[in-house]
């Protein structure tokens, strides 16, 4: 399956996601998104300082407001497109 890098924050996510087999890597620092296929952020803390550097090259989903099986659903989703 996909390798998918959640945040700290987002335990619940990543349960979820490992449950339907996905490889789950915890964002601690922004080098933990190279080679993830999608990142998952809580959006806390997103985009701050107005800065925009690509971190990752796969699609990076904001999970403010979503179940962890909405999430799922949408990082499937991101995943075949």
């Amino acid at each position: 399956m996909a390798k998918i890098g959640v945040e700290q924050s987002l335990s619940a996510v990543s349960e979820a996601l490992r449950a339907k087999g996905h490889d789950v890597v915890e964002l601690k620092q922004e080098s933990d998104a190279n080679g993830c296929d999608c990142c998952v952020i809580s959006g806390q803390d997103q985009n701050v300082m107005g800065i925009q550097n690509a971190a990752v090259q796969g699609s990076v989903l904001n999970a403010h407001g979503m179940t962890a099986e909405e999430v799922c659903s949408q990082v499937e989703s991101k995943l075949n497109q």
